[in-house]
């Protein structure tokens, strides 16, 4: 039996994506896995796609009541959480001068206070049962080097990564584990979006902008979600039991410190 074998996960963000991958990688190998997302309904269709020991709900990481009541839920419906995987997030493009109020604010209440809330809020639960849970968040490339028309993005990212310093050295006399991923140019919906707005912003056609990507990865192709959810796994695994508050780049080369 794989050691996730009953084991409590909740994914959010987890109905597409990068996401969508970390549910079925955690599924396969036995987990009872929650797909939180913004679009319930997607998130349904995903859970019934996956049948036993997938279930899924609603989820605004915004959103303090929101996301206390969807932790709820999941603890009363699984009997409580073991691994979190805070992977909810958004991105927009534009040159920093250009940035709105906007813009800023909705790459920060996603990517930043959303992992902030879905973290205290899971961390407030293995406190309280006694647990030695785990979470992983989601961070990115743009979360280790600024980005080009990604300031706003690339800063809400930083911050994830510096919570999450923060957070595992905190938890660690306790045995909680608190790391993160920095994905790289990763095919997804997002990335869909992305290379059309880089594109139109640098005079570029989508292709041009997603072959660029290509050349700037040493291992010369697009990322794809899967690549990012096997090293998740990894960090909930007993094989990452002496590593806390690290930020692992998943890129193909592109980081290397």
């Amino acid at each position: 039996m794989s050691e996730f074998s009953g084991k409590s996960v909740v994914v959010t963000g987890g109905a597409s994506g990068i996401g969508a991958a970390i549910v079925r990688e955690f599924h396969a190998a036995g987990a009872r896995v929650t797909i939180l997302d913004l679009d319930p309904a997607r998130a349904a269709a995903l859970a019934s796609e996956l049948g036993a020991n997938a279930f899924s709900g609603a989820i605004d990481v915004r959103e303090r009541s929101a996301v206390q009541s969807a932790m709820d839920g999941v603890i009363a419906a699984q009997g409580g959480i073991d691994i979190l995987c805070a992977n909810a997030g958004v991105s927009t493009m534009q040159r920093s001068v250009d940035l709105t109020d906007q813009d800023w604010d909705f790459n920060m209440d996603v990517n930043a206070r959303g992992v902030f809330l879905c973290n205290q809020i899971v961390v407030r639960h293995f406190q309280a049962t006694g647990r030695k849970g785990i979470i992983v968040n989601t961070a990115s490339l743009a979360g280790k080097v600024g980005a080009p028309l990604l300031a706003h993005y690339s800063a809400s990212k930083f911050a994830v990564l510096g919570w999450t310093q923060g957070l595992a050295r905190e938890l660690a006399p306790s045995g909680i584990r608190v790391n993160a991923v920095c994905p790289g140019f990763v095919r997804t919906g997002m990335q869909e979006r992305e290379i059309i707005w880089e594109g139109e912003l640098r005079g570029m056609t989508p292709e041009a902008v997603r072959q660029e990507y290509v050349t700037l990865t040493p291992m010369g192709r697009i990322e794809e979600p899967e690549d990012v959810a096997v090293v998740v796994k990894f960090l909930a695994s007993d094989a990452a039991r002496f590593m806390t508050g690290q930020g692992i780049n998943v890129t193909g080369g592109v980081r290397m410190d």
